[in-house]
This record gives structure tokens, C-alpha cells and sequence, in this order.
């Protein structure tokens, strides 16, 4: 099965709540993740906040072009 991402909510500081098409879901950090030129502005907690699920790719995207595979 391929994995799609259905929902996500930001929760606090840079801790997200996924769901995926396959039914698991939980919490996420990705403080360590937000580095390098596309994710380095997501430590803007507002830009991370932007956060939300591109209907089209079926992942997490930014208001910044920043996107995220569910793998």
C-alpha cells in the first residue's frame, strides 16, 4: 500500500498529529528535521504553523513550497 497522508494538525512548537490513508496516526516531531534551505525557515513557528495536506501530492506542505513524503 502506498502511503497517503489524510490530515494533519499542528499541535505545539514543531510537534504535528498525522493520519495516513492506511489508518496509523500520532504525534511527529520534526525540530531536528528543520534544517537546510527549504526546511530551515520552518523554525518560524509561524511559517510552520501553515502546515497542512496538499490534496493533490496527498502529503504535508508549507506555505513556503516546503513539502514532506509521508514515508
Amino acid at each position: 500500500m502506498v502511503l497517503h497522508v489524510i490530515e494533519v494538525k499542528y499541535l505545539r512548537d514543531y510537534v504535528i498529529w498525522v493520519r495516513f490513508n492506511d489508518g496509523a496516526s500520532g504525534e511527529v516531531d520534526l525540530s531536528a528535521e528543520l534544517e537546510g534551505e527549504v526546511f530551515g525557515p520552518l523554525k518560524d513557528v509561524d511559517l510552520f504553523k501553515t502546515i497542512k495536506v496538499d490534496p493533490l501530492m496527498q502529503t504535508i506542505v508549507w506555505d513556503n513550497g516546503a513539502d514532506l513524503a509521508p514515508e
